[in-house]
């Protein structure tokens, strides 16, 4: 097992920069450039067969062996678990998302979100940045994601619908003002430890934690631990290829304990390059094409992750919206108008829609007034009844401490 690096781990913060920065440049993203997704991300869970002799590595020299990585041809089998702590979508009654038959189209922001819950297994390849194939293994059906050049193919088994569109990620960063909205799905260990890797700061401690087999392969274990107190967030634990600096598995714990919140990770993987017919795809016949022409307005939505440390913030940047504290504890606040949450007897609310927020929310009170608090195991938010917003992946209490202290 190799030596602990936990000594070196605070001076290394700091430096640790230049490596995250350099980071993005070993990313092979699975997912289809240019498509949407509303879930924080996905969870395979991995078994690990022993704990292999490697030589001694500090968390800057793996930083750097990431970033270093010049690996763009991959495939194999990854498994997802994802543990968020909601209640299941039955709950939502006629607002779950519908899928097979029922649904609209092929289209994957829809689809991708199940992941959000629940174990999953995807079939996953890529060549280089242009071409990459994610599948979503079920009992009786297959849903595909497939990116070729400037086509992308999204293709639904068990209804027969496939969704169609030429958009490059060129070509819709053109669209947003040279930015590429969410250009892929984080669905490897690689891109969700890019985003807690890339804003590293004295908040975190980083170190080598041993190290482990991964699918079949020898792995450093890189551990992301906060500082602070307060967090929803225990650690974060990336095992590294020792051989290409791949990412193979990402685990996140909740500091309740328990089972992972997302646990991601290939249970096979080759670094060979993938057959050029991995990426061909043609509807069948008698599928239901639909045809996205880039015109559709994006939707601006609400995502968990905007509030998550490590590079997953991004609700700061909205308007009216100022983050309080920093790194691990920081929290988003924002005024609604006075709108608090619609009451189940007001005509505005009500119904599935409105169990399903109760099933998620505390109410609570303070110097602040009343409100509600909703939880997840990863982030949580507080709605007061006077339309003020506090949302962060912290505590409960940490949130009506904000609150009472009026920021």
């Amino acid at each position: 097992m190799a030596p602990n690096d936990s000594a070196q781990a605070t001076d290394e913060a700091r430096d640790l920069g230049a490596g995250r920065r350099k980071a993005a440049r070993y990313l092979v993203p699975v997912a289809v450039a240019g498509v949407a997704a509303a879930t924080i991300g996905l969870v395979p869970a991995l078994a690990a067969a022993g704990d292999p002799s490697l030589p001694k590595i500090s968390a800057q020299q793996l930083i750097e062996k990431m970033a270093a990585s010049d690996t763009q041809q991959l495939s194999g089998t990854m498994k997802i678990s994802t543990d968020l702590g909601l209640p299941g979508l039955g709950s939502l009654g006629s607002f779950a998302p519908r899928s097979g038959g029922s649904g609209k189209s092929a289209a994957p922001d829809a689809k991708l979100t199940e992941l959000a819950s629940g174990t999953h297994t995807l079939r996953v390849a890529a060549d280089g940045p242009d071409r990459q194939k994610v599948s979503i293994l079920e009992d009786a059906a297959e849903y595909s994601l497939i990116h070729n050049g400037k086509d992308v193919w999204a293709y639904d088994s068990g209804s027969n619908q496939a969704y169609h569109s030429q958009r490059s990620a060129a070509d819709a960063a053109k669209e947003h003002g040279g930015k590429t909205p969410d250009a892929g799905v984080p669905t490897t260990p690689k891109a969700l430890a890019d985003q807690f890797l890339k804003n590293v700061d004295p908040t975190t401690a980083v170190s080598v934690d041993g190290t482990a087999q991964v699918a079949g392969r020898d792995a450093y274990q890189l551990l992301i631990k906060p500082k602070q107190s307060g967090s929803t967030i225990d650690s974060v634990r990336v095992a590294v290829d020792a051989k290409t600096g791949v990412p193979l598995k990402f685990t996140l714990a909740s500091s309740e304990g328990g089972k992972a919140v997302v646990d991601v990770g290939f249970t096979k993987v080759d670094f060979s390059k993938p057959s050029a017919d991995t990426f061909a795809f043609s509807p069948p016949k008698g599928a239901k094409v639909t045809e996205d022409d880039g015109k559709q307005k994006q939707k601006q939505t609400f995502k968990p992750e905007q509030s998550l440390p490590g590079g997953l913030g991004g609700l700061g940047d909205a308007k009216n919206t100022k983050v309080i504290g920093k790194g691990w504890t920081s929290i988003a606040t924002f005024d609604t108008g006075g709108k608090g949450l619609p009451k189940a007897d007001s005509g505005k609310g009500g119904g599935d829609a409105q169990k399903f927020l109760d099933s998620l929310g505390d109410k609570v009170s303070g110097k602040f007034g009343s409100g509600t608090v909703f939880k997840t195991r990863l982030v949580n938010a507080l709605i007061t009844d006077n339309g003020k917003v506090y949302v962060g992946a912290v505590t409960k209490d940490a949130l009506v401490a904000a609150a009472n202290a009026g920021q």
